[in-house]
Formats: structure tokens, sequence, C-alpha cells
């Protein structure tokens, strides 16, 4: 048997995440502005995706998709949908989030409460029952209607995939752990090359990087909502793919990953955070302005999120930031610099026009991913 599913990430990352579901040995169904489908076999297909999947901001098991330009035809193609192949009558279930794009049906309230109704009646049909007592696991179902075509998912992932379970402190403007994997993958860095972040903040470029490196699958240290779902997902799925991952770490993997920030207690959260994903060991955090960047070594990556501007006094601090940050990055010999960024100056003040750049939503807002090459170093003998 093959289940089908949904997996969302940031718009403008889908091909990154399509490489890695390629890599899980997964099948690619289709890829849309913003999610990819896939395929797999029943019994590991869900557990992989949710350990392994570095991009992906959740896996929705995929019950249906249909067209639906009235709440009439919502509601009784919702209805239609095999729910009992997956809900248990004691099973607790709702729509828990309803987005809609360029559709007749707009409205996330109307939308959740009809098609829950749809749900029930199609249920109570299936069961033999006239009321239930949801007193079991969790089910949340997630639709998202576009061009009037309504996508209906279960979230087999619950928290978002983002939340790894490292990160306790945050700074200011942090980025999301998924995001930082994608851009991560987007370069061509790998584990034996040097890194550094000179805006680190709370870590998660460095530690999103020293996990790669180690090979540590991102959701092998936390729990997923369809661990509850035994008569789709049983025990032994989850154990094995948890195995799976942790069979692949490289613990004793030597990097040289540095992060670099100028306030101290921002720093002690980054070190907090790398300890809880257990990469400590593994990267170098040092109190350094921008002015203070440099490296004896030729071939290295510069991969950073630098301020954008969100307060007035920092929107005029960036001028000098960008332009000090383009002045180091001169003096670093044969290194190449990815960057992340709201701020729409940033190539004339960092001082040079980016050889790639890429439209990314970081949320609701806009940024670009500015790609400034070094040579290739020289193939190792």
């Amino acid at each position: 048997m093959v289940f089908h599913y949904v997996a969302p990430c940031h718009f403008g990352l889908e091909a990154v995440l399509k490489r890695e579901l390629t890599d899980l040995g997964l099948v690619i169904d289709r890829v849309e502005d913003g999610r990819v489908f896939f395929s797999g076999d029943a019994l590991l297909s869900c557990a992989r995706a949710n350990i392994f999947l570095r991009t992906a901001e959740r896996v929705l098991l995929l019950v249906g998709e249909f067209k639906a330009y009235t709440f009439d035809e919502l509601f009784e193609k919702t209805k239609a949908l095999p729910w009992e192949e997956y809900i248990p009558k004691e099973g607790k279930f709702w729509v828990t989030k309803a987005t809609s794009v360029n559709s007749k049906l707009f409205s996330p309230s109307d939308i959740q409460s009809i098609m829950k109704k749809a749900m029930v009646e199609r249920m109570k049909s299936a069961y033999g029952l006239t009321w239930f007592p949801e007193t079991g696991d969790p089910y949340p179902v997630r639709v998202a209607i576009n061009k009037d075509t309504v996508t209906v998912g279960l979230d087999t992932s619950g928290d978002s995939l983002h939340k790894r379970g490292y990160r306790k402190f945050t700074a200011k403007a942090p980025i999301t752990e998924t995001l930082a994997a994608a851009l991560i993958m987007l370069t061509p860095w790998r584990g034996d090359r040097i890194l550094v972040d000179p805006f680190c903040g709370s870590g998660t470029f460095p530690i999103e990087a020293a996990m790669i490196a180690a090979g540590i699958a991102p959701g092998v240290n936390r729990e997923f909502t369809a661990n509850q779902w035994k008569h789709l997902f049983p025990k032994k799925c989850w154990y094995e793919a948890a195995d799976e991952a942790m069979a692949l770490e490289k613990h004793d993997m030597e990097t040289d990953i540095q992060g670099y920030d100028i306030d101290g207690e921002v720093l002690k959260a980054a070190r907090e955070n790398a300890r809880l994903a257990g990469v400590e060991e593994m990267i170098h955090f040092q109190r350094r302005p921008v002015a203070e960047l440099s490296h004896p070594k030729k071939y290295g990556f510069i991969i950073t999120n630098p301020p954008y501007g969100e307060r007035i006094a920092e929107k005029e601090e960036l001028p000098e930031i960008y332009r000090t940050l383009g002045e180091r990055f001169r003096e670093l010999d044969s290194w190449s610099c990815y960057m992340i960024t709201a701020y729409e100056d940033a190539e004339k003040d960092f001082g040079r026009k980016a050889d790639k750049n890429r439209k990314i939503y970081n949320g609701m807002m806009k940024t670009r991913f500015y790609s400034f090459l070094g040579p290739k170093p020289p193939k190792r003998k």
C-alpha cells in the first residue's frame, strides 16, 4: 500500500525539499509554490519524512483533493472522503487550520466549521453512531484552498518541523531552523569546509550546519502527532526510522564552524542551544564585531542573516553594517558569501553585485538570498 503526502515549505525553496525527498527514496508526485506532493510505502514513509526532513514545515497525510466553488460543494465533497479509513471512532478530530488563496471560498472559520460537520456526517454513517466522544488520540486536519482546489490533509507532525527541540533561547528576529537548513543546502558548503556566521544571534546557522555535518536527523529527538496513530503507523516504524537516523550520525566529524556576535548574552544562548542540539563541540562561538571578521585559511564560506532594520535606530546603522561586511569579505582570500536580508540596498552598501539572488519569503516578509561567489577550490588529492 502507498500513502500520499504533501509537505509545505518556504516559498522559493521547493527544489531543496524535492531533493531531500528524492534522497530519502520517496516519490515526487508534483511540486507547487510552497509545497511538494510525494508518496511512499505505508509503513516507513511517514516516520522517515518527519525524522529526516530538514526543510519541510510539516508532513500532511493527503486525504483528498477536489474543486469547490460553494459551501454546499465543500460539504458534500468533504463528506465523500473516506475519513473512517484514517480516524477511529473514538478519535479527536478538528480542522486546525484553513487557508484560502484566489478562491471563491475565503472565510477560514466557515471552511473549518463546514468541513467538521461534513466529517461528522460521514463518520456517523460509517460507524453507525449519532455522537462521537472524541476522547481518543488527536487527528488535526489542515486545509488549503488554492484557485478553488481544496487540498485536505491530516497533520502527522504536530508542532512545526522547525521546532527541533534545541532552541530554548532566541535572539530578536531569529531565522527558523528549516529556513536556515534550506539556505545552507542551497550553497556548495560541505561539513569539512569552513563556515563563519558573523551575525550568529542564537546560533541557528552554525547549529544547523553542524547537524548537517554530523548527519544528525533534525527530528530524531522529538515526538510527532502520528506517533499515536498505531493503526496507520505501528510503533516499530518510528523505532526503525530513529535507529536508521542514529546509525548515520558522525560525531567524530572534524569541523571549522564559527559564530560571532557582539552581544555576549545572545552568545550564551547560542552555546546553550548548541549543547541541547548535541553539537557544542563542533562550533566555536566568539564575541566579535563584524569589523574584526577574519580567518587565516582560504576557501571558506560566510553564511549569515545580517540585521534588516526592524527598528528605526537600526535602520540608520544598516549602510555601515553592510559596508563593513563587504570590506571584510574582500579581505578574505577566495571565500564565498551568502546572506539573506530584506534590506533593499544590501548589494550597493556591500560594494558588489551578487552573482545570484533568489527571492524567498520568510513568513510574510519578502527577502533575498544573495550569493557572492569566490573561486572554486582546487580538487583534493
